[in-house]
C-alpha cells in the first residue's frame, strides 16, 4: 500500500511554477513524485525558469526521492521542511540545488 502523498503544480502569486508535495515520499510513491517532478520541471524549463519544489509539508523522504531530486538538480530549487535539511546536506544535494528552509507557519502568516 503506497504511503500518502499529495502533489499539486500551480503558479505562485509571483508567477513561479511550484510543485507542492504533502505527505511522505518513499519507494511506494516515488514514481508518482518523479513523474510530477519531470512534468513540472519540463514546463518550467520551457519558459526558461527553474521549478520550485515545495517540500515544506514533507517530513520524510527516502533515498529514492533524493535520487529523483538529484536527477532534476539542474532545473529545480527547493523549499524544505526543517527536518529534511540534514538529509539534503548529508546527500550533498544542497551543493547542487538552492535549498531554502520552510518558514514556520506563524512567520508565513505574518509575511
Amino acid at each position: 500500500m503506497p504511503t500518502a502523498l499529495t502533489l499539486d503544480s500551480a503558479r505562485s502569486k509571483d508567477g513561479r511554477l511550484v510543485l507542492t508535495a504533502l505527505g511522505e515520499i518513499d519507494l511506494s510513491n516515488v514514481d508518482a513524485f518523479d513523474e510530477a517532478l519531470g512534468t513540472a520541471a519540463s514546463e518550467a524549463a520551457s519558459t526558461g525558469e527553474r521549478l520550485t519544489v515545495d517540500l515544506s509539508e514533507v517530513e520524510y523522504l527516502d533515498s529514492a526521492a533524493i535520487n529523483a531530486l538529484f536527477n532534476r538538480a539542474d532545473h529545480i530549487q527547493l523549499i524544505a521542511h526543517p527536518l529534511l535539511i540534514s538529509v539534503l546536506t548529508m546527500s550533498g544535494l544542497n551543493k547542487l540545488v538552492h535549498v531554502e528552509p520552510a518558514q514556520p507557519e506563524d512567520e508565513q502568516a505574518q509575511a
